[in-house]
């Protein structure tokens, strides 16, 4: 199936595209599938994932692994103060022999980006990634070049490490449309994971199980699902509640929204369906929210977190009944 054409796909060829690219990630990267799942829904849904996670749990190896599935072009950025917005798009170079500019495309021109460690890139360098992320597509000296999908970044940042770091702004984080944690391997995965590390990494084996233009036609399929009014309704209530909460000082935006709306779809077709339950919003809901979310100073000093809240604003809005 990898080969054969993929100019329209149906929503039940999703969650067979989805089985087959998690299989083969995990012959890599162990006891990552929950991780795993929530790539593939971002990915799905046009969106982009900032991993915020301590060093050497797997960040680069996910982005690795999924390039690796379904054939796609893989760059990664190193992050540091001194890199240049044209180190990441790319400039014009003067030709002498043909006497004119020339755009050497910069790593952005991929399909697959990892911004290892964005928050050591200065605000100029990271906003340099704001247009291709919402757009895709890039500007340089005047002239607009689109990126070729499926277009994907994964940045990542360490929480430990401040020291020589440029927090992202509320704006830029709101751009990403999940943010989550890969974390520890239990004592069983990592000693499975020493077992396949023993002669080599078993991601340089990883062979296409797909395309990226059936990626590209599973993205045109998910638009396709069914968002019932009345989960649209639940779906908007989670969003409104975050406004209007005490403990927030910054609750979810119409990004959000959509955001919540388009995961849901995609993670509905990842398991099977054609329609949206109430369980798919809930089970994208902390990566998709979390990070727009700001506390207010005493609720931060009550030791209260993003989590807890959306935990309460769930429990305290009815779960619609929907059947198929």
């Amino acid at each position: 199936m990898a080969g054969q054409s993929a100019a329209a796909m149906e929503v039940s060829q999703v969650a067979e595209l989805a089985k087959r690219v998690i299989g083969n990630v995990e012959l890599a990267i162990v006891g990552k599938r929950k991780q795993l799942i929530l790539s593939l829904v971002a990915w799905l849904s046009g969106g982009h994932i900032l991993l915020e996670d301590v060093p050497g749990v797997a960040k680069t190896m996910l982005a690795r692994a999924l390039a690796r599935s379904l054939g796609c072009q893989f760059k990664r950025v190193q992050c540091t103060p001194d890199l240049l917005p044209s180190d990441v798009t790319g400039t014009s170079i003067f030709n002498q022999k043909e006497s004119e500019f020339e755009f050497r495309a910069g790593p952005v021109f991929t399909q697959i980006l990892l911004a290892d460690e964005i928050n050591r890139a200065t605000p100029r360098t990271q906003a340099s990634l704001l247009e291709a992320m919402a757009e895709g597509r890039v500007t340089v000296d005047g002239k607009t070049y689109s990126l070729k999908p499926p277009f994907l970044v994964i940045a990542t940042q360490n929480p430990v490490d401040h020291e020589g770091t440029f927090p992202l702004p509320e704006a830029q984080l709101d751009r990403f449309l999940m943010k989550f944690s890969l974390g520890y391997p239990s004592v069983e995965e990592e000693l499975r994971m020493l077992e396949m590390l023993q002669r080599t990494h078993p991601v340089d084996t990883l062979e296409a199980v797909a395309t990226a233009d059936q990626l590209v036609a599973a993205q045109a399929a998910i638009r396709e699902v069914h968002v019932d009014p009345r989960v649209q309704h639940y779906l908007l209530q989670v969003v409104h509640q975050t406004r209007h909460s005490e403990h927030l000082a910054l609750g979810g935006s119409p990004r959000a929204t959509i955001a919540l709306y388009r995961c849901s779809q995609a993670m509905a077709a990842i398991r099977g369906r054609s329609f949206v339950l109430p369980d798919d919003v809930k089970k994208v809901i902390p990566a998709v929210m979390n990070h727009r979310l700001i506390l207010r100073p005493e609720s931060r000093l009550r030791k209260l977190t993003t989590e807890k809240i959306l935990d309460e604003i769930l429990g305290e809005i009815a779960v619609p009944t929907i059947h198929s």
